[in-house]
């Protein structure tokens, strides 16, 4: 496992990793990504085959879900290589294993709970499971205000906060990873922030972070948080230096370094729409876009094909 990052680890991009074979898209969104314990990349898309897996070469490995889910949203593999699959428009959020077996399904498809009422589940964005335990945490999501605690067969435990900017409430809790075994991060995303609980919903701290779209912490012996941070809002269009790009920080919400070019496009480092992160054994970082829904639909003259949405980031150094 790699060293924690520092301001002189290096970073590259790998332009046209994934070989998707011909028939197959993304249909501009990936959305999600995630990594099993033989570094196979799981990514759940908004395209025809919504679970598509990839060797860590690239070379297509097979795919599942056809027909399945309503609108993709996020992917989480645990320790015990278990896939947790939250569909957010369907308002559900399933275990299976990675040949896409059911082991149990939380919600209704199709069918959400009350708007912002607080019971699971109003559009749930993401999931991420204690290593020790199994207990399962739910960020819900764009039509909550929650998380929720389950443990691993399903059975809820609690749920905590509510709509607002103070400590403990959220404005679109959007993404969610574990610190170590006894704390949880969630992006606040319409907060501009991060916020660091207990697993039993106690706020500790809070980080300023410009939109922060995905969160992950490091594997091993790296404790750094990689934040994918979303652009601006229109009346700030094409103005440098604001999100589009991956950000590190420490465990004390300073800042170590960024990937990711100034301005979004289509290049090899730049920065869309990082919607869902991964990060392998070996340190490097894929990253999966919603560059069609969050950034090209909005364009004038969007590019024609296969509009980039999954990218890998190669660890060269440190």
């Amino acid at each position: 496992m790699p060293q924690t990052v520092t301001p002189q680890t290096k970073f590259e991009p790998v332009p046209r990793w994934a070989k998707v074979p011909h028939g197959i898209t993304f249909r501009g969104d990936a959305t999600s990504v995630a990594v099993d314990s033989k570094d196979n990349v799981y990514v759940f898309s908004r395209g025809n085959v919504p679970v598509t897996i990839f060797d860590s070469d690239g070379n297509y490995l097979g795919g599942w879900g056809e027909g399945e889910f309503i609108r993709p949203h996020g992917i989480f593999i645990d320790h015990n290589d278990e896939v947790y699959l939250i569909d957010d428009f369907g308002h559900i959020v399933q275990k299976r294993s990675l040949q896409g077996d059911i082991k149990w399904t939380l919600g209704e498809l199709g069918k959400g709970a009350e708007w912002q009422g607080g019971e699971p589940f109003n559009r749930p964005t993401d999931a991420t499971v204690s290593p020790t335990t199994g207990d399962v945490f739910i960020s819900d999501g764009y039509g909550n205000s929650r998380v929720h605690r389950y443990d691993a067969s399903g059975k809820h435990i609690l749920s905590w906060g509510e709509p607002g900017t103070d400590p403990g409430q959220f404005s679109l809790p959007h993404n969610i990873t574990m610190w170590g075994d006894d704390k949880v991060v969630v992006a606040d995303r319409e907060n501009f922030r991060l916020q660091i609980f207990t697993i039993d919903g106690e706020f500790v701290d809070q980080w300023h972070i410009y939109h922060p779209m995905s969160v992950l912490r490091g594997r091993g012996d790296d404790t750094a948080f990689y934040v994918g941070e979303m652009g601006p809002p229109p009346v700030q269009d094409g103005v440098p230096g604001l999100g589009f790009k991956v950000s590190m920080w420490d465990e004390s919400g300073n800042h170590i370094q960024s990937i990711g070019a100034d301005l979004p496009g289509q290049d090899a480092d730049q920065f869309c729409g990082p919607h869902g992160m991964a990060i392998d054994s070996k340190g490097n970082i894929y990253v999966a876009e919603v560059s069609w829904t969050f950034y090209y639909s909005k364009r004038d003259n969007p590019p024609l094909g296969e509009i980039v949405s999954l990218r890998k980031w190669a660890r060269t150094s440190g």
